[in-house]
C-alpha cells in the first residue's frame, strides 16, 4: 500500500472534473437554447450556421424590398387610375363637341374643361411620388433587390404619362387678342380654319372667307389681322371673339413633346409655371427642355415663330382642341391612343406586381426551410440535452461519493502500525 499518491482518488477526481464540465456545458446549452455557443462547440457547424444566417436575413430583407416595390407600383397605378378617368371624361367631351348640335359658344365651354383636364394630366404626371421619387414624369428607372445574393434583382421603368407624352399636345398660340387693323368691320365671332397651303381662311361651314399670307389674315370684306410673330398659319385655327383674333398652329414632332402651359424666357432659362424647365443653349435661338430622361431641343421654327425667342419672350403650348367639329372628331382618336398607352403602362405595372407577389411567396418558403436547417445545426434539442444533463448530474454525484470512499482508503495503513 502507498500513501504518497492515492491513485484511486486521483482517478475519481479526474472523472468528477470531467462530469462537472460536461454538466456545465449541458446547463449552458439548456439556458441559452443554442447547441453551439462558441466555435469550440462545433467549428464546422458554426461556419455553416453563420452562412445560413446570412442567407436567411437576406431573404427576409428581400421580402421587405419586394413588399416596398409593390407599394411603389400601387402608388403609380393608383395615379394612372385617375389618368384613365380624366381621359375618359376628355373623350366624352370630344364626342359631345364633334356634333353640330353645339354652337361655337358651347364648344368654347367644352374647350375650357378640356384645357383644365389636360393641365391636370400634367400635374398628376409631375407630382406623383413615392419616397420623394417621381414616378410618372419619365425619370423613374428602378432596380429592386429581390433576392439574398448579388444579381438577384428586378428592373422596371415607368414611361412619362403627361399630356405631351400621351399625344395630347398639338398646338401653340401665336397671337392673342389681335385686333382688326382695317377700318372695316371685323370677321364674325367664331372659329376658322387655315388650309394646308396656308393661304386661305375657311369658316365652320367650309366657305372661303379670307386670304392668309405669312402671319397676316385678310377677310373678304377687307378686315385685317396681323400676327407679327408668326411665320405661317397653315393648318392653324383662328378664333375670333369680341372682335379680337387668336391664332393657334399645329406643333411638329419636336415641339409636341413640350408640356402644355405658358413659357417665358428669363435670362438664359426657360420658365414654366414659375419653375425652371430648360435653358438657352450656346446656339443662338435654340433652347433645351428636360422631358423625363429626354432633352428636347427646339427653336423658333418648331413653334412656327418669326423671331428668335429672346429674353422676355413668351409662348404658349396648348392641349388638344375641340374648337371645331373636325378638331373634336380627330381628338377622339388621339384620346383613344392615349387610353391605350395608359392601359399598356398599367398592365405592365400589374404584371410586375403579380410577379413580386409570387417572389414574396417563394422568398418566404426559402427562408422558412433554411431557418429549419439552421436550427438543426445551431439550436439545442432540449429533450436530448436534458437527458444528457441528467446522466452527467448522476455521474457527478456518483464521482463525489466515490471520491469520499477513495479518500478513506489510505487510512487502512494505520492498522498496520498497530
Amino acid at each position: 500500500m502507498r500513501i504518497q499518491h492515492n491513485i484511486s482518488a486521483l482517478n475519481t477526481h479526474r472523472n468528477l472534473a470531467f462530469n462537472n464540465a460536461q454538466a456545465s456545458k449541458n446547463l449552458e446549452k439548456l439556458a441559452s437554447g443554442y447547441k453551439i455557443n462558441r466555435a469550440g462547440d462545433d467549428a464546422a457547424g458554426l461556419a455553416i450556421s453563420e452562412k445560413m444566417r446570412g442567407q436567411i436575413r437576406g431573404l427576409d430583407m428581400a421580402t421587405k424590398n419586394s413588399q416596398d416595390a409593390i407599394s411603389l407600383i400601387q402608388t403609380a397605378e393608383g395615379a394612372l387610375n385617375e389618368t384613365h378617368a380624366i381621359l375618359q371624361r376628355m373623350r366624352e367631351l370630344s364626342v359631345q363637341s364633334a356634333s353640330d348640335t353645339n354652337v361655337n359658344l358651347d364648344r368654347e365651354a367644352i374647350q375650357q374643361e378640356i384645357t383644365q383636364l389636360t393641365e391636370e394630366l400634367d400635374r398628376v404626371s409631375e407630382t406623383t411620388e413615392f419616397n420623394t421619387q417621381k414616378l410618372l414624369d419619365g425619370s423613374f428607372s428602378g432596380t429592386f433587390q429581390i433576392g439574398a445574393n448579388e444579381g438577384q434583382e428586378l428592373k422596371m421603368n415607368i414611361d412619362k404619362m403627361g399630356a405631351a407624352a400621351l399625344g395630347l399636345v398639338n398646338t401653340t398660340t401665336l397671337g392673342k387678342d389681335v385686333e382688326n387693323t382695317a377700318t372695316v368691320a371685323g370677321l364674325a365671332d367664331g372659329t376658322y380654319k387655315v388650309n394646308s397651303a396656308g393661304d386661305k381662311l375657311i369658316d365652320a361651314k367650309g366657305n372661303e372667307v379670307g386670304d392668309v399670307a405669312a402671319g397676316v389674315v385678310t377677310g373678304k370684306n377687307g378686315a385685317e389681322y396681323k400676327f407679327t410673330n408668326a411665320t405661317s398659319l397653315k393648318d392653324g385655327t383662328l378664333t375670333i371673339k369680341d372682335g379680337k383674333a387668336t391664332a393657334q398652329t399645329e406643333l411638329n414632332s419636336v415641339s409636341s413633346k413640350l408640356a402644355a402651359g405658358k413659357y417665358e424666357i428669363v435670362g438664359d432659362q426657360v420658365i414654366k409655371d414659375d419653375k425652371v424647365v430648360g435653358k438657352v443653349t450656346t446656339t443662338a435661338g435654340t433652347y433645351e427642355i428636360k422631358v423625363g430622361n429626354e432633352t428636347v431641343t427646339f427653336d423658333k421654327d418648331d413653334l412656327n415663330l418669326a423671331d428668335d425667342l429672346a429674353a422676355g419672350s413668351k409662348f404658349e403650348i396648348n392641349g388638344v382642341s375641340v374648337s371645331t367639329r373636325e378638331q373634336a372628331s380627330g381628338t377622339i382618336t388621339k384620346i383613344d391612343d392615349a387610353l391605350k398607352q395608359v392601359s399598356e403602362q398599367r398592365s405592365a405595372l400589374g404584371a410586375v406586381q403579380n410577379r413580386l407577389e409570387h417572389t414574396i411567396n417563394n422568398l418566404g418558403a426559402a427562408s422558412e426551410n433554411l431557418t429549419a436547417a439552421e436550427s438543426r445545426i445551431r439550436d439545442t434539442d432540449m429533450a436530448k440535452e436534458m437527458m444528457e444533463f441528467t446522466k452527467n448530474n448522476i455521474l457527478m454525484q456518483a464521482a463525489q461519493s466515490m471520491l469520499a470512499q477513495a479518500n478513506q482508503q489510505p487510512q487502512g495503513v494505520l492498522q498496520l502500525l498497530g
